[in-house]
């Protein structure tokens, strides 16, 4: 306590907490349990003392000197994914609760947590720009929406897919916090999915498996021709540090489908919860038919920080296709004060012309939904057994300094073995960085080169997206007549 008021006067002697301010102070370098033992002195490590990977960290080099070319990758290179980082211990919370209550005294309803460093136990094992990949987690239903006979059906698989894309980005019961993506971070992953498993006909959209089987290719079928296989790839981007917006891309060539979405993330303070807004928008584009789906994201709370801090989806979000006239409105409920369920959602197909609508669904993001047709016919499907396909990456020594696994490995490493202090040591260093970085372009006027995405009005898109590769072919082969 003595050492948290020292360094509390000090700051305040220099400047008066304010929005936009980060209180990094709020990350103790030595354990709260060992700040003062029987009168004995701790004194913060000097930087001679600190790790190797720590010194790595902040030696990188600016990464506007890095190669900033685009990187094709080699989906041959990637590996199945044997990572399985399940978020479930509640331990560290309930341990570290006086350093909760220490930050909660210092915000207001309402502030802007965006510049605010967050105790380094509530991390979730992961970058936010691997969390975005868990949106593809269901392959062979993203596959599936182009083969929809109908722009009604069509539409109504991409409802089914968005709906069940949730379920899988939280890794245990327990609300943790991703890492904050670094400015130039990167991610890339894919995913192989056998053609035998995506859905052709409209009845059969929804694979059915034992709960939380994950698919695999047998060992024996990994050599066999790339025909056999659909191939999705993705890669996503920190292209802004304030504000804070992350970039996504992913296509499956075979298919002529992709999706491009840039996502800003704006938290705030609600009490005894934090609010994550999502703004942005995602485009999905089936070339074979012509048709581009604008589609939005939900909103996210952390509820009950000081006990059990879990997650809920709230807010509504819209999806169209301008060429068919389609639309879906899909909202998610957050829990009353007072009775209710939880994780509940509800939402409608229609066609805009006729206002006709073609379905309607309802039931919990991350359990049970259920889908009611125009023709009466009633769907139920239960997420938690639904296939879950494991993304391949590249091995963390073929990574770049900049991929969010190699980045942030000595952090993941340090969580996994449960040291909180050694794991805050290393975020610090990397943030550090970060800021100096800034602060020098800031100086110099030199803006930020991106490596994969560029700005395009209030937007970001993919270099390369499929769409402008399947234009100039179609281009090139009218020439050619």
């Amino acid at each position: 306590c003595l050492l948290t008021l020292q360094r509390m006067s000090k700051l305040q002697r220099k400047l008066s907490v304010a929005s936009g301010t980060t209180i990094s102070w709020l990350e103790p370098k030595i354990s709260l349990a060992n700040h003062f033992k029987n009168g004995a002195a701790q004194n913060f490590p000097a930087e001679i003392n600190k790790p190797a990977s720590v010194r790595e960290e902040q030696s990188i080099a600016e990464p506007c000197q890095l190669t900033r070319e685009p990187e094709e990758i080699d989906p041959d290179e990637e590996l199945e994914d044997i990572c399985d980082d399940k978020e479930d211990d509640l331990g560290a919370v309930e341990e570290q609760r006086s350093v909760i209550l220490h930050l909660l005294s210092q915000l207001k309803l309402g502030m802007d947590l965006t510049r605010v460093v967050l105790p380094t136990f509530i991390l979730e094992k992961r970058s936010l720009l691997e969390m975005y990949a868990d949106f593809m987690s269901h392959p062979d239903l993203f596959i599936a929406i182009t083969n929809g006979t109908s722009p009604e059906e069509r539409m109504i698989r991409f409802v089914e897919y968005y709906l069940t894309s949730f379920h899988e980005g939280r890794k245990g019961a327990i609300a943790k916090k991703p890492y904050n993506p670094i400015i130039g971070e990167t991610f890339h992953c894919s995913w192989r999915m056998p053609k035998s498993h995506v859905a052709t006909d409209a009845g059969s959209t929804f694979s059915a498996h034992s709960p939380s089987e994950q698919v695999t290719l047998p060992k024996d079928l990994e050599g066999q021709a790339e025909l056999d296989y659909y191939t999705v790839k993705f890669v996503a981007e920190q292209v802004s540090h304030h504000p804070p917006v992350s970039g996504f891309y992913a296509e499956c060539v075979e298919r002529k489908m992709c999706v491009n979405a840039h996502v800003w993330t704006k938290s705030k303070f609600l009490g005894m919860s934090i609010g994550v807004t999502m703004v942005g928008e995602g485009l999905l584009s089936l070339l074979e038919h012509g048709e581009e789906y604008t589609f939005s994201l939900p909103c996210a709370y952390a509820r009950s920080i000081l006990t059990v801090p879990w997650v809920e989806l709230g807010g509504k979000v819209n999806i169209n296709c301008a060429k068919t006239g389609y639309s879906a409105s899909i909202n998610f409920h957050t829990k009353p004060f007072y009775g209710g369920k939880l994780h509940r959602v509800t939402g409608e197909v229609k066609q805009n012309v006729t206002n006709t609508v073609v379905c309607r669904v309802q039931g919990e993001w991350n359990s049970v939904l259920e889908f009611t047709y125009s023709n009466g016919e009633t769907k139920y499907v239960d997420l938690t057994k639904l296939s879950v396909t494991r993304k391949r990456v590249r091995p963390l020594e073929k990574q770049g300094p900049f991929e969010s696994r190699r980045l942030w490995q000595h952090v993941t490493e340090s969580l996994r073995d449960g040291d909180i202090d050694k794991a805050t040591e290393h975020k610090r260093a990397l943030e550090e960085r970060q800021r100096n970085e800034e602060r020098l372009r800031a100086e110099t006027e030199t803006p930020w080169c991106t490596k994969y995405f560029l700005k395009e009005g209030d937007g970001w898109v993919y270099h390369k997206p499929l769409w402008k590769a399947v234009s100039a072919a179609q281009t090139q082969q009218m020439d050619t007549n």
